[in-house]
């Protein structure tokens, strides 16, 4: 893959970064050395000595640093079938549902006949966007992916934005997560992509993320950052994946378009159902890029819709998500008369802020 990202580069497709060849050259040694494993023959087989699984590789920096690029590229140009690449979230998602099924079916622990099936056939598997973001998951991701590694021998590539060590950082019984933590050190290179640049960014330009008033023209807008960010085909529209969002434990939110760490939400799902702020934190941990549509500009009798929305936008703000809009009015008109629209101001100042290129250049997190 090394030949085809400098390729890319030579083309001036893409720019170069230090800390992208780092990553490149560390995926170019990992694919040779899978595809240099592929069995041979019967006898082959029967005198080869066991072979020794390839250490992975956990790739992390900040939003547009180039990692999921760099892993499309590596799972591209990858010639063996025993391969798969999964959004992480939708890769839990089946977890859950498999081991609901291996307890209807199995007595005892589900994680290893779970382990088993998805290492069907299976020898490197490859995330995008791995987060932590319940406890659930967090006591879950520790055995199964010791199981995944040690028992089944995949070979496991991810990306995230935080290194392995800020993995669900202060999260409910953090110390079940801490094995895992400790697997990823041991089994898997720990590459930096944290540089100055955000190459995201560079794709909306100075396009602006507060659009109005709502319909086509607006929509048409925040529509092409979708598709810049997640390099989704715009003619492929009617396909874009949804996905579920778990909120704790026992409950999930529908996300209407989920792709690469960019939500797309309606304003009507986010504030005008009854949620609060463990739904907006969910919502703020998991996507670097938020887009709200059909924001209205609201009165006294939308106080309740007001105040959801002003806990909403606390947790965009505070883990530094990306914002774009479409509404009815700009941020300091959206609600000047009600019960909290003195307060809404300090919202209103946020909306502002989050429109600047200061704010848009910061990392995802909150500990930014």
């Amino acid at each position: 893959m090394l030949a085809r990202y400098e390729k890319l580069i030579a083309r001036g497709e893409l720019r170069a970064d230090p800390d992208q060849r780092r990553a490149a050259v560390r995926l170019d040694v990992l694919q040779k050395e899978l595809e240099a494993e592929q069995p041979g023959g019967l006898l082959a087989q029967l005198f080869a000595r066991k072979q020794t699984r390839p250490q992975g590789v956990y790739m992390w920096g900040g939003v547009g640093r180039g990692k999921s690029m760099l892993m499309d590229l590596f799972h591209e140009r990858l010639s063996i079938s025993e391969k798969r690449r999964v959004h992480f979230h939708a890769f839990m998602q089946e977890v859950h549902e498999e081991m609901r099924l291996a307890r209807q079916t199995h007595e005892g622990d589900p994680i290893p006949p779970v382990a088993a099936k998805l290492a069907q056939n299976l020898r490197v598997l490859a995330f995008d966007e791995m987060v932590v973001n319940n406890s659930a998951d967090a006591m879950i991701m520790s055995r199964l992916f010791t199981y995944l590694i040690h028992e089944q021998d995949v070979t496991i590539v991810t990306t995230s934005n935080r290194p392995p060590t800020d993995l669900y950082k202060d999260g409910l019984n953090r110390e079940h997560f801490l094995p895992f933590i400790d697997l990823i050190s041991q089994e898997l290179e720990v590459v930096g992509l944290n540089g100055p640049t955000d190459y995201r960014l560079d794709r909306i330009g100075d396009m602006p993320s507060w659009h109005t008033p709502v319909g086509d023209d607006a929509t048409a807008k925040v529509r092409e950052v979708f598709f810049r960010l997640t390099d989704f085909d715009p003619e492929d529209a009617a396909n874009v994946p949804s996905g579920e969002l778990a909120i704790g434990a026992k409950r999930s939110m529908h996300v209407p378009k989920s792709l690469k760490g960019v939500g797309v939400f309606s304003f009507k799902r986010l504030c005008g159902e009854a949620r609060g702020a463990p739904d907006y934190l969910a919502i703020a941990r998991a996507f670097h890029t938020v887009i709200i549509v059909g924001i209205p500009q609201m009165g006294p009798d939308q106080r309740n819709e007001a105040a959801r929305f002003v806990t909403l936008i606390d947790a965009l703000y505070e883990h530094r998500v990306k914002l774009f809009a479409t509404a009815n009015a700009t941020p300091d008109a959206l609600y000047n008369a009600g019960d909290g629209s003195f307060e809404f101001e300090r919202t209103a100042s946020r909306l502002n802020e989050m429109q600047s290129d200061e704010y848009m250049a910061m990392g995802h997190g909150a500990e930014h």
